[in-house]
């Protein structure tokens, strides 16, 4: 049976010919789901004759050699761990924070400790279990490499009110502030679309036709030049939202790996470090007392040079 964890490689037999990859590979792998083969190849970790291959109805060969990465389990219940938090209110509710780039938010494969998760246990024991044992507390997230505003739940009671008005966006105004190459045109403007994953690579997100979700963004452009500081406020909460519509402007998110353009990046001094994005404003009802609150984290250390 195959273990999670394991590298495996296969070498298709003369019978194998014009099969799809997915039916063929859940043939070998004892214990693991179509799929589950399936999502494992739209997340990148299959190879075929060691170039990657990320579609599930791929026609192998004679003689191809598959090989798959199978991650390492997530452990069921995150555990604590003494990492330093930057809170700006706390109640018997809620959690409001200032995310530093590159906290992971959640345990994933890759990140299974040093997350946001990890650290809220450590700080608030008593958070465990709540909304769920994997991700407890968290309604929402942010990028790895994102900074910014974050609220927790601490009970079920905000858990659920959370949930619900972060996935509506009713009762919530979220404002980032990015930095862009270039300058929008216009400089202020709605942009909505439909955002789904990309057609030809599964780990990014698009602007699609279909199979996707509305995504608006409304964005104003708060100082122009080589590198521009941009205000945008969205109304839905897509993956990777603000930087796929900025990148659609031609306007790029400064440091953006992945929706980026790495030679501008080169030109910066100093060279980008992270995506220059940095959740900036909340404004939302207490889940509980429904009284307005307001929140704004102070821009990171790493934004100014640019901003000079």
């Amino acid at each position: 049976m195959v273990e999670d964890g394991e590298t495996l490689s296969f070498t298709v037999p003369p019978e194998g010919i014009s099969e799809r990859l997915d039916k063929w590979l859940a043939s070998c792998c004892e214990g693991f789901s179509r799929s589950r083969i399936q999502g494992l190849i739209l997340a990148g970790r299959m190879q075929v004759n060691g170039a990657a291959e990320n579609r599930t109805a791929f026609k192998v060969s004679p003689g191809d050699v598959i090989t798959l990465v199978v991650p390492p389990p997530v452990p069921a219940e995150p555990q604590p761990e003494d990492i330093s938090l930057d809170i700006l209110m706390e109640d018997e509710h809620i959690i409001v924070l200032d995310k530093p780039a590159g906290l992971v938010v959640h345990p994933a494969p890759g990140h299974l400790s040093g997350t946001l998760v990890n650290a809220l246990l450590h700080h608030c024991p008593e958070l465990g279990g709540i909304g769920g044992v994997a991700r407890p507390g968290i309604v929402h997230r942010l990028d790895q490499d994102t900074s910014g505003l974050m609220i927790v739940a601490k009970t079920e009671a905000a858990m659920r009110t959370l949930t619900k008005e972060f996935s509506s966006h009713a009762n919530i105004r979220k404002t980032y502030l990015a930095l862009v190459h270039g300058t929008p045109s216009p400089a202020e403007g709605r942009i909505e679309n439909m955002i789904g994953r990309c057609p030809w690579d599964r780990k990014k997100m698009a602007v699609v036709e279909r199979n996707g979700k509305i995504a608006i963004t409304n964005y104003r452009t708060l100082s122009a030049g080589r590198v521009s500081r941009i205000e945008c406020v969205i109304e839905t909460g897509r993956t990777h939202q603000i930087r796929v519509h900025m990148a659609s402007l031609g306007c790029p998110i400064v440091g953006d790996a992945a929706y980026g353009r790495p030679g501008w990046d080169r030109q910066l001094d100093p060279a980008p470090a992270r995506q220059m994005l940095h959740a900036w404003k909340l404004e939302l009802k207490h889940p509980v007392t429904r009284e307005p609150l307001a929140f704004e984290a102070p821009l990171p250390a790493d934004f100014r040079p640019y901003l000079d």
